[in-house]
């Protein structure tokens, strides 16, 4: 593997590591419950959220780079009516990034150029592009699950009114 091709391999298992990291910080103290809760009519779940990560790696890079046989059933990933456990959602996620960082860690130079095609995704023309693409596509989620997050755990004292401390009492 070239220096180049070392680097990038690296730096994008880092990433991947990174965001399943970021995912446990966010999805460990939740409920089962709050793992479901949508928050708003219009909008998912963190555990659908987490669906739709799974989904995508196992698809995108699984099933088209390491050939596993991966079928997606994407519309299911938003619509699942199950509220599975969240250490289940957990362990499917965090095989999915095990897969991802380990068919990182098997490119050669140049695989990473190696033509890609995939429904959905026109733009990504080659292993390295789509490996961005999910990686970017994951942080872009996780950032949905960091104000679903906040949004959940917010306390009574944080929704008090914010200028009460300025108030000066008057005799």
């Amino acid at each position: 593997m070239s220096d180049l091709s070392s680097t990038v391999a690296s730096a994008l298992a880092d990433h991947y590591e990174m965001i399943r990291s970021k995912v446990h910080e966010l999805v460990e103290p939740l409920s089962t419950e709050q793992l479901w809760r949508r928050p708003y009519s219009y909008g998912n779940s963190v555990g659908h959220l987490l669906l739709h990560l799974t989904g995508n790696l196992n698809y995108y890079i699984g099933a088209r780079i390491a050939a596993t046989g991966y079928v997606r059933d994407r519309d299911r990933e938003f619509t699942e009516a199950e509220q599975r456990a969240k250490e289940k959602v957990l362990a499917d996620f965090d095989r999915a990034i095990a897969m991802v960082i380990a068919t990182i860690g098997k490119q050669s130079a140049e695989d990473w150029s190696s033509a890609y095609s995939a429904e959905r995704e026109p733009e990504s023309k080659d292993r390295f592009s789509i490996l961005l693409r999910c990686a970017s596509h994951a942080y872009h989620h996780v950032g949905q699950m960091i104000y679903l997050c906040k949004e959940m755990t917010k306390t009574a004292s944080a929704t008090r009114d914010p200028f009460s401390s300025l108030s000066t009492k008057t005799a």
